[in-house]
């Protein structure tokens, strides 16, 4: 059995948000609440949008944190519409994290029965910040992921923090993975994704999608309204924050969500 505690859109900054809330306060009460519930967890996966201007001093802030945790922490990068996360400041201030031949920061983890792919999102072109070209897997990660599930010899588990199909929520489905269509493509071709896990909306979500579960956490920050739909993809409310824990078995997976 392995227990993975999953964090996702922890928007770090040097101060606080609209809301009042301090990203570091959250993610320390996060992670203390993890220790104390969920002891027996191995490792910690944060699922992108790291930094809410994807500048050098967030990110610095955020590895003063995380060099209490507990656990081993694996990195994601999410959105960059012009803030949120960016490649080059967490490269110079992250150098030692995970990233495949394409400098890309993604990563394979075999964990007992199941591989997690952690897939990263960013658009192709470093740090450009353009809507259309933020949020799009280009052919070189395709041709990576493929790779990774052919040699997976096992079910696998799919980190990314855009949503590569729509969840209901017009401000968010307008910017969900551009490339959606391609991704599934893969997935279902080689046959071994038994779950999509990810980010970006701020909600807690779940459901299917061209037959593959998929689930969507909430953010340790601000949350999306109950809002079908409006068109602001920068509301948020007061909600509780959350993380989610992995329990992976032999024979199983599931996901719980834990408000903080």
């Amino acid at each position: 059995m392995s227990r993975i505690i999953v964090f996702s859109d922890i928007h770090y900054r040097c101060g606080v948000d609209g809301l009042g809330h301090d990203p570091d306060e959250r993610l320390a009460a996060g992670l203390a609440h993890a220790r104390a519930r969920v002891p027996d967890a191995e490792r910690i996966v944060i699922m992108g949008d790291l930094a809410h201007n994807g500048d050098a001093p967030s990110y610095r802030r955020l590895r003063d944190r995380l060099a209490s945790a507990h656990l081993p922490v694996h990195l994601m990068l999410g959105n960059m519409l012009g803030n949120h996360d960016n490649r080059a400041a967490f490269r110079a201030v992250f150098p030692e994290t995970a990233r495949n031949a394409g400098g890309f920061v993604q990563e394979l983890i075999d964990v007992g029965p199941v591989r997690l792919i952690l897939l990263e999102t960013l658009d192709a072109h470093a740090d450009r910040t353009a809507r259309g070209h933020a949020r799009r897997l280009c052919d070189a990660r395709l041709e990576w992921l493929t790779h990774a599930l052919d040699s997976a010899e096992r079910p696998a588990l799919v980190f990314m923090h855009h949503p590569p199909h729509d969840t209901g929520f017009a401000a968010m489905d307008a910017i969900k993975l551009a490339n959606g269509a391609a991704f599934y493509d893969v997935v279902l071709r080689l046959g071994n994704v038994r779950q999509i896990l990810c980010g970006h909306v701020h909600r807690t979500i779940s459901g299917h999608h061209r037959g593959l579960p998929f689930a969507v956490l909430k953010s340790t920050m601000g949350q999306m309204p109950l809002d079908f739909f409006g068109t602001d993809s920068s509301a948020e409310v007061a909600e509780p924050p959350a993380f989610g824990i992995l329990d992976i078995r032999q024979d199983y997976v599931t996901l719980q969500t834990e408000d903080f």
